[in-house]
């Protein structure tokens, strides 16, 4: 069964930043980074529990975009929907970061 995927506007600002900042040395690797998260999000629509659970906050799943992007997402069942919550590179000061 196919659900269906929505990023929430923090989650859209997140991909665009992680693009940006790439792109600002490598452009080419920026694009094929971009559609490569794009793309394991989109696996979300047959595989929505790909995910792990996210340990204290019940709802959210995280799933691994090797080697250093996490995207949180929840699922809701009585929409049929997967929502992406955000886009995280794990680099990044982890006191910045909170779910919504």
């Amino acid at each position: 069964m196919v659900w269906r995927i929505a990023l929430n506007e923090r989650a859209d600002l997140d991909l665009e930043h992680v693009v940006a900042f790439l792109a600002q040395k490598n452009p080419a690797a920026a694009e094929r980074l971009g559609l490569k998260l794009v793309e394991t999000i989109f696996s979300l629509e047959h595989f929505t529990n790909r995910g792990v659970a996210v340990r204290r906050r019940p709802g959210f799943r995280r799933l691994l975009h090797r080697p250093w992007y996490l995207i949180f997402y929840r699922i809701n069942e009585a929409q049929h929907l997967v929502e992406i919550v955000r886009i995280w590179d794990a680099r990044q000061d982890p006191a910045m970061f909170a779910l919504g």
